[in-house]
């Protein structure tokens, strides 16, 4: 009788494990062609020539073929500031470097952003470190550029962009 009982077990084997990696391998085959299509379908397709490389090799690039070209120009009304390098207030070994544009209204007038230009290098060697950590403090900072610039251009100038901005 033991034997008997033995026997329907032996019959009942689980399924190899060579089919098991064929299902498995088949099934994420299904799923990466679903992934795929559905990605054509959401994804546009690639651009011939996006807007920037029209506008480079259009001749608003300057230097090596493929080159951003610059959005600060005398047409939009922006200049980038030469970048500013300054010791903090305190601690006086950390140092600050910047690369400021500013928006102006009409034409720039490249006498203002030099004069607007020192009056940053100034005022950033009168600010510390713990008024500029965080992202409140960063905040403040461009507020308070904001409003240094509105008074020294006395309203010309209506916007200040940071480009980069690292405290060493």
């Amino acid at each position: 009788m033991a034997e008997e009982e033995a026997t329907p077990s032996e019959e009942k084997k689980k399924p190899s494990i060579v089919v098991m990696i064929a299902i498995v391998a088949v099934l994420t085959l299904v799923a990466g062609g679903g992934g795929w299509l559905v990605g054509n379908m959401l994804a546009p397709p690639p651009a011939e020539k996006t807007a920037v490389e029209a506008a480079a090799h259009a001749g608003g690039g300057e230097g090596e073929e493929g080159e951003l070209p610059h959005i600060s120009t005398e047409a939009n009304g922006i200049v980038a500031l030469e970048p500013i390098t300054s010791n903090l207030a305190y601690p006086s070994n950390n140092l600050v470097r910047m690369e400021v544009a500013l928006m102006f209204k009409g034409l720039p007038d490249a006498v203002l952003a030099e004069a607007i230009h020192q009056d940053i290098v100034a005022y950033m060697r009168t600010v510390s470190l713990q008024q500029v950590q965080g992202p409140r403090g960063f905040q403040y900072l461009r507020e308070d550029l904001q409003e240094r610039v509105d008074l020294r251009s006395e309203g010309r100038v209506t916007n200040v962009m940071f480009r980069t901005f690292v405290i060493e």
